[in-house]
């Protein structure tokens, strides 16, 4: 069961912020760096880890320490935050050129998730079709990869539709630069919920907790 909590939105800072990006001006942004995973590329290579699962590991965990990546409305349309998210994100089906997405509960412990998500990928890798798994939670957010192309720039727009809370996480192909390895990253996220000092906060948690991870964690 999906458990979450009510803001106490009276006495909530973002109150009148919420009340003007949700009535007045129904905005979203989409903000992309170039994340460091020099460090978090070796781990893989050392430990023999896929990198796509492994960095979704990353990615989820801190998506899942942030309150503002959390938000929901309720039914009576108040916002709410959930207590987990569980990523949804994409596989790609190499005969078709087509992709699928699919979900994988969210565990901290990182061996538990990684089975997971490798025995989902492996399960489903051949279902083929827009949702490869059924059963995807309401407590969810997107992550996906591009990997064919480093790109600078990135925007996610739905003609028609207001800006979502969860967020939406695209990234691509990881370039060396300097010895460095640099990798586009894209958070596209309502502003109802997040302003940009979330987002930098995001991305400066974001590359503190793979460095740490691979600098430190035992697989």
């Amino acid at each position: 069961m999906e458990n979450y909590k009510a803001i106490d939105f009276e006495n909530w800072p973002r109150k009148n912020h919420y009340l003007y990006y949700t009535n007045l001006v129904k905005a979203g942004y989409s903000m992309t760096i170039n994340l460091d995973v020099t460090r978090l590329v070796s781990f893989c290579k050392a430990k023999e880890l896929k990198f796509y699962p492994t960095f979704i590991y990353c990615a989820a965990a801190v998506v899942n320490s942030t309150e503002n990546l959390k938000m929901f409305k309720d039914k009576d349309g108040m916002p709410c935050v959930w207590d987990k998210v569980v990523p949804n994100y994409t596989i790609f089906h190499d005969d078709d050129k087509t992709f699928s997405d699919m979900w994988t509960d969210f565990d901290f412990d990182f061996k538990t998730f990684y089975e997971n998500i490798t025995s989902d990928m492996e399960k489903y890798k051949d279902v083929k079709g827009v949702k490869a798994k059924d059963g995807q939670p309401p407590n969810f957010f997107c992550i996906s990869c591009v990997p064919w192309v480093s790109y600078t720039g990135y925007s996610t727009y739905s003609g028609g539709g207001d800006p979502t809370f969860f967020p939406i996480i695209t990234f691509g192909k990881y370039t060396e630069e300097n010895g460095t390895l640099k990798m586009p990253f894209t958070l596209t996220i309502s502003h109802a919920v997040c302003d940009g000092y979330h987002t930098a906060k995001f991305f400066d948690d974001l590359q503190k907790f793979i460095d740490a991870f691979a600098d430190t964690k035992e697989a």
